[in-house]
């Protein structure tokens, strides 16, 4: 018995379409609009509706959706956070290198030769100013001033024989006792022997002074350090090689050195400078910050021409003796203060490829305008404008890659510390 598909085609059909209803009615549902979606829905299940009009205008209304979404995506507008400049007084600083110095140094020499016999300080201790440090053998020495002694007593006593022989002559020569040539050989004579009193005597404090150096004692107060020499070597006058060395370490002076290109940028600004105010931070090897500040006591006159740097030197208080002479330290300088000086937030700085800086401002109309700008050094995580902005523009800080050049937006003013005081 053969059974007819004709009867089953027509519910096959109604079924499949019903299907696509309501496949089309869920999409109609997410994508267009209420009012829409109303009118499609009530075509559908209308009797005797061809679904391709349908189809159609489902499509007609879904592209009309989309494009008053993106005409009112595309009206929007872009809201960006920015900043108003101000012109403030700013400090400013250079973090430079360089080593401790004592103020005061002196290398122990001798004076005369001998042999050392003692030596009378500890090393490492500290010296005050005259203290007895080396004991030089001083027999040789000893012998030579009692020696100068002795010939200054001849030579008085050979003055009183020849000048009382010279007043005689004197008066023998008035009653033509003796010729006047002998008078005048016994005065001429009693005043030679005057003069080799004096020389003699001078002798006497030559010997004196080399005696007494025969112990060596500090030129300054300080510390002292290793002794080059035990008891029993040989030391020559002037010689080469020090004996000890002194340092003092109350007051520690650090040597700075700065490139004079960048010298030179800081004085063509107009900066402020009191002396009393500059002022330097020192952070020590250890990466530890010398609890005491010190003060800049002068900049070196000339340039270096072997490395183009200028010496700065600094003078530090030292009660602890933390600090010690050949030290490696850091330093941040305060050079001066700019008047009217402009800080900007980093983030408001763009650079191109070939490093040249750029912002973004905001012009009086909402509309982006892009300023290319000169940067100085960084303040606390602003830059330092130098040209290029001035105080009262606006700065976009946040939401400059959503913008371009010309587009109005909508400026927002954000907390900063843009424009403050260093």
């Amino acid at each position: 018995m053969v059974v007819s598909a004709a009867p089953i085609t027509p519910f096959i059909n109604d079924y499949l379409n019903r299907v696509t209803v309501f496949s089309i009615t869920t999409i109609a549902f997410m994508y267009v609009p209420p009012f829409k979606f109303l009118q499609v829905c009530k075509m559908i299940f209308m009797n005797d509706v061809n679904l391709q009009p349908v189809i159609f205008l489902l499509a007609v209304l879904g592209l009309a959706s989309c494009d008053n979404t993106t005409k009112s995506e595309t009206t929007t507008i872009q809201e960006v956070g920015i900043v108003t400049l101000k012109s403030s007084p700013v400090m400013l600083s250079s973090d430079l290198t360089g080593r401790t110095t004592a103020t005061l140094y002196a290398d122990v020499r001798p004076q005369i030769t001998g042999i050392i016999q003692k030596r009378l300080f500890r090393e490492g201790d500290d010296v005050h100013a005259g203290q007895a440090l080396f004991k030089v053998d001083d027999a040789s020495y000893k012998a030579i001033y009692d020696q100068a002694v002795a010939s200054l007593d001849s030579a008085k006593a050979q003055v009183l024989t020849d000048c009382q022989k010279a007043r005689r002559y004197a008066g023998l020569v008035e009653i033509q006792g003796v010729s006047q040539q002998d008078a005048d050989d016994a005065r001429a004579t009693c005043e030679v022997d005057k003069a080799s009193v004096k020389e003699k005597a001078a002798a006497i404090e030559s010997a004196r002074v080399n005696l007494q150096w025969t112990t060596i004692t500090a030129p300054i107060a300080g510390r002292i350090g290793i002794s080059s020499v035990t008891p029993g070597a040989l030391v020559t006058a002037e010689q080469d090689t020090a004996l000890a060395t002194i340092r003092s370490l109350d007051e520690m002076y650090v040597d700075l050195t700065q490139s004079s290109t960048q010298l030179l940028a800081l004085r063509k600004q107009a900066l402020a400078v009191n002396q009393n105010s500059l002022t330097v931070t020192l952070t020590l090897e250890d990466g530890s910050v010398y609890p005491a500040k010190g003060r800049l006591e002068l900049t070196e006159v000339a340039v270096d021409e072997s490395t183009g740097s200028v010496t700065m030197r600094a003078l530090f208080p030292n009660p602890d003796h933390l600090l010690l002479p050949g030290m490696f330290v850091h330093a941040n300088v305060e050079n001066g203060t700019l008047v009217n000086g402009i800080l900007v937030p980093q983030a408001a700085v763009s650079r191109d490829v070939k490093g040249n800086a750029s912002a973004l401002v905001v012009s009086a109309d909402k509309k982006i305008e892009q300023r290319n700008v000169t940067t100085g050094t960084v303040i606390n995580n602003n830059w330092l404008i130098l040209d290029g902005l001035k105080p009262g523009e606006r700065v976009v800080v946040e939401g400059s890659s959503k913008v371009t050049t010309g587009e109005t937006v909508n400026p927002v003013e954000i907390s900063t510390t843009a424009g403050g005081t260093h």
